[in-house]
């Protein structure tokens, strides 16, 4: 079984709902128990000075700078030619500028969008098919459903029935409290009120507690319009 570390803020149960029973039982997590100011106050105390002040580390290491366009362009040079630009539209169709490819947006993104349209807008929905961003207000990323497929459990074997549950949809979410109904390798996720930005892709982790019941992907929702 898998439980939350005791440093909240350094937690990684979020990213180990994928690991199978049969690795979780030859796997030990030894700094589970200490906070990441304890493991620097031993680090000195065993004369690995630089090992303890070495500097956080908040974004993927392997992005230089954070910036996730250039990272895909050097990883697929190809890319902008096989993508091209794509329209931005609105929620009801209309089309309102052109973007440099849908691959370079996230869900939920507001910054970078390269648009002006008077007041803040975001990206709530990405239609890989026709190449198309959707743009909304903050209130349209709202959601109080998803569904989550390749579920794995780690808790328990499978779920009989309606199961109440905490469930984050990204790893600095604190979490919302909701009902899980497991259907074969899919999940159901009923919220008790709204969340913003569920991502296709994401993972969706589910805690009773502090232990992880388990997680699976998000799945792409049914086009708004």
């Amino acid at each position: 079984m898998i439980s939350k570390g005791r440093d909240d803020h350094k937690d990684q149960s979020y990213v180990l709902w994928g690991v199978s029973q049969e690795n979780l039982a030859r796997t030990q997590f030894p700094l589970g128990g200490f906070t990441k100011n304890e493991i620097r106050r031993m680090a000195l105390e065993m004369g690995q000075r630089e090992l303890a002040n070495k500097s956080e580390s908040y974004e993927i290491c392997f992005v230089p700078d954070n910036d996730y366009r250039a990272f895909l362009r050097h990883k697929r040079p190809e890319l902008d030619q096989e993508i091209g630009p794509g329209n931005f539209i609105l929620t009801d169709g209309t089309v309102v500028g052109q973007h440099i490819g849908y691959p370079y947006f996230t869900i939920g993104q507001r910054k970078g969008l390269g648009i002006a349209l008077g007041k803040p807008m975001f990206v709530i929905q990405i239609l890989p098919e026709s190449n198309s961003v959707v743009l909304g207000e903050e209130h349209e990323l709202e959601r109080s459903r998803a569904v989550v497929k390749n579920v794995n459990l780690v808790k328990y074997a499978s779920l009989d029935g309606p199961t109440e549950a905490v469930t984050k949809i990204r790893y600095k979410d604190p979490g919302a409290i909701s009902t899980l109904t497991q259907r074969g390798d899919l999940m159901e996720v009923d919220f008790s009120h709204v969340v913003k930005g569920i991502a296709p892709g994401q993972s969706a982790v589910f805690y009773e507690g502090e232990d992880l019941i388990g997680g699976g992907f998000l799945t792409k929702e049914e086009s708004l319009f």
